[in-house]
């Protein structure tokens, strides 16, 4: 089964991030690298409540780690199988300037 995180920035920013082969994280893994990772990238909660939903999580470090981080091929794996992981789907697609997280 096809595995893979797509993270788009926009038209020219979009990443592909394949996970073939590659096994996802944990769930209680995957969900501690995002809260650390939510913490050390100064994310803020999307919602008014502050109630901070796995999805939205996803969105948020997503956004503050940017197109630098992305770049970087060791965060960008960890990022993805966190999510994999996290969400437990295998094709997930994280739309920034969208807000939206689809699988």
């Amino acid at each position: 089964m096809r595995s893979e995180v797509m993270v788009e920035f926009g038209p020219e920013e979009q990443f592909h991030l394949g996970l073939d082969g590659v096994a996802p994280m944990g769930s209680e893994e995957a969900r501690r690298w995002l809260d650390e990772q939510f913490v050390a990238l100064d994310c803020e909660p999307l919602r008014a409540t502050g109630k901070v939903l796995l999805a939205d999580k996803v969105l948020a470090v997503a956004s503050a780690a940017g197109v630098e981080n992305f770049a970087n091929p060791a965060w960008a794996q960890a990022f993805a199988r966190a999510v994999e992981g996290a969400l437990q789907k295998p094709l997930v697609r994280v739309d920034v300037p969208g807000v939206t997280v689809a699988y």
